[in-house]
């Protein structure tokens, strides 16, 4: 079960951050990682972390967003940085080892 948390109205250039709980799967062993769902287009894959803490990012928020975790408390994170309404939509956070994911959270990005 994840749980994200910490979406909002935000003003474009202003940060946020977004945390997850995860309860039954160990952030620790797993790959885990957020997606974001904008109006209207697809879903899309923004960072993944690995088990040893390697990350990745889409081309779209590489330099702006960093997704980090906590294994004794079973967290992953997403600090949002420099947003654009671009980056307006749903903020969804999963287990890309078991392709499970958890209710999002909504970001919304004034101009």
């Amino acid at each position: 079960q994840l749980q994200a948390s910490g979406g909002g109205l935000v003003q474009a250039g202003g940060s946020l951050r977004l945390s997850c709980a995860v309860a039954g799967t160990a952030v620790r062993l797993n790959t885990m990682g957020w997606s974001r769902q904008a109006p209207g287009k697809e879903r899309e894959s923004l960072a993944t972390i690995t088990s040893g803490g390697g990350t990745d990012y889409a081309d779209s928020v590489k330099g702006r967003f960093t997704i980090s975790k906590d294994n004794g408390e079973n967290m992953i994170y997403l600090k949002m940085d420099s947003l654009k309404p671009e980056d307006t939509g749903i903020y969804y956070c999963g287990c890309l080892s078991r392709q499970v994911w958890g209710q999002g959270t909504q970001v919304t990005v004034s101009s």
